[in-house]
């Protein structure tokens, strides 16, 4: 039997039949689901020293399981000392199994170790995806907080098939991603 991971499990036993009776939908296949997770670092301090790219491409890797890949600028910006082709970031894109591991971890024990946390925002873009803005990056267990040289951010975005924001916010707190005023009826 091969390994499921058990958020994917929980996803179609419970999520897809609670969203069907709260949406009213026909078919399974209308049910929204999570597509990718993208995880992405900016780094304006890289222009300046190139170690810290391949050290958050290595940070990057080891909180996702997968490797990262460094995103390079596209054009010149002089004010910036920028030229294109530059590395100025490092991301991941996270689908299937990774994904949902991803989620759970980050919802079961990243999201916890958060100093003074209460919840995250709920602001959709609009087309139901959500983008998560975490400050720093030790927030996670994969990462030695001995070996840290600088602290890095990060934005993490749930791209769902939700065609509504409040379809892709059921969704997403149906997973138990803590958003702060979470509805009552939840």
């Amino acid at each position: 039997m091969a390994y499921v991971p058990t958020l994917k499990t929980q996803y179609k036993e419970q999520i897809v039949p609670a969203l069907m009776k709260e949406f009213g939908y026909t078919s399974v296949m209308q049910c929204p689901k999570l597509e990718k997770i993208v995880i992405n670092q900016g780094m304006g301090q890289a222009i300046s020293d190139k170690k810290l790219i391949e050290v958050a491409q290595e940070e990057l890797t080891l909180i996702t399981g997968q490797k990262a890949v460094q995103t390079k600028s596209r054009k010149d910006i002089s004010n910036f000392k920028l030229r294109k082709g530059m590395p100025i970031g490092v991301r991941v894109t996270l689908r299937s199994d990774r994904m949902y591991e991803f989620l759970e971890r980050l919802i079961a024990v990243a999201l916890p170790r958060i100093r003074d946390f209460k919840g995250i925002n709920e602001k959709f873009d609009g087309q139901g995806n959500y983008t998560l803005g975490v400050a720093e990056q030790i927030i996670f267990p994969e990462i030695d907080i001995d070996k840290i040289t600088k602290i890095f951010g990060m934005e993490i975005t749930f791209v769902t098939s939700a065609k509504t924001d409040e379809e892709a916010y059921s969704l997403l707190s149906k997973f138990g991603l803590p958003f702060k005023n979470a509805k009552k009826n939840q």
